[in-house]
């Protein structure tokens, strides 16, 4: 009895003079991709066994009819298209040109929000699955939800707008706005933790997270989309930086690289597993600069106007217009800090 070969159909076949498959003389003996050398058969069957006990672990069923949740690759697709009607003049193809820019626009967002709109039902149904709700009535919100992200676009174009003359008026070597939104890997995070923000207001955190970790794999930056970040901000260098999900970050704050708004502590849940969605990390107020490599963990306040010197570790409020080093910290109690200079 044969048994299938589990890579047929995907192994490229050498072609010959005449069209059929030929083997190299110099090359064939060197490499032998059959199934028996890999003893794939046992892998691909072991591996299902995994999946299945897991399977049976999490509650999760054999067969949905389908794929269960969002895709990673489709929701790429998606941001970038949003980038590009974002700004289409920047972010956009190489030869458009403003005559035909509101055209290019309709067209790229009617793309992405069609598609958008399809992992919006993923992740519906995949929440209503797990909570024993009618996935059908959970999925016919989708088109609603996506309406309400759609028109929403403007102001957060308009609020990017104002993250990026932060940074051009915070960084003496950018030489115009339009390198800030080509070049700075700040600017590109900030861009899709504007959309994840929206997408998790909206009720899909799954495909906010998504997008969310697109940009950290991209830029080194991760900022979770249920943190809140006010207008004008602006992260400059950028990598290594942690915002975590319940930061709440003011008008005009600037954020230098390796710098982490994190949790000190975490609350253990009536289940002994660790509570979700408790306020557990900084409040930056308006106007705070942090510089490279600060630490600054748990639920305080960092008042308006400070600035929180590179490499700190903090973990108590700080009055407005403070003047944090790891110096002055050597001199302070908790819970007071260096008067402004």
């Amino acid at each position: 009895m044969s048994t299938a070969d589990p890579l047929q159909g995907i192994r490229p076949a050498v072609r010959g003079e005449q069209g059929g498959p030929t083997t190299s003389p110099s090359l064939a003996p060197a490499v032998d991709t059959s199934a028996e050398h890999w003893d794939l058969h046992a892998v691909v069957a072991g591996l299902h066994a995994v999946r299945s006990r897991w399977r049976d672990a999490q509650g999760r069923s054999r067969e949905t009819g389908g794929r269960e949740f969002p895709s990673r690759e489709a929701l790429a697709r998606v941001v970038e298209q949003l980038c590009a009607a974002l700004f289409p003049m920047r972010l956009g193809p190489a030869d458009l040109r403003q005559a035909c820019e509101d055209f290019y626009v309709g067209h790229t967002l009617d793309a992405a929000l069609h598609l958008l709109l399809e992992q919006v039902r993923l992740e519906l149904g995949y929440q209503a699955r797990h909570a024993g709700e009618d996935e059908e009535l959970a999925r016919s919100r989708a088109a609603g939800l996506v309406r309400a992200f759609a028109a929403t676009l403007p102001e957060i174009r308009s609020v990017l707008d104002t993250d990026v003359e932060a940074a051009f008026r915070g960084d003496p070597a950018a030489r115009s706005v339009d390198e800030i939104v080509l070049c700075y890997p700040g600017i590109h995070a900030v861009i899709y933790y504007r959309i994840a923000h929206r997408l998790y207001e909206l009720g899909v955190p799954l495909l906010a997270r998504i997008v969310s970790e697109l940009a950290h794999s991209a830029t080194g930056i991760d900022i979770h989309p249920g943190a809140r970040i006010g207008n004008s901000f602006f992260i400059d260098h950028g990598t290594g930086v942690v915002i975590g999900e319940t930061a709440v970050i003011g008008n005009r704050v600037r954020l230098y690289q390796a710098v982490t708004l994190g949790a000190k502590r975490f609350e253990v849940g009536e289940g002994g597993g660790l509570a979700k969605g408790l306020p557990r990390h900084p409040v930056l107020e308006d106007d705070v600069v942090v510089y490279a490599g600060a630490t600054i963990l748990g639920r305080i306040v960092i008042g308006a106007g400070s600035s929180i010197g590179g490499n700190v570790w903090l973990t108590h409020s700080v009055p407005p217009g403070s003047h944090i080093s790891q110096a002055s910290l050597q001199h302070v109690e908790p819970g007071k800090a260096r008067p402004a200079q």
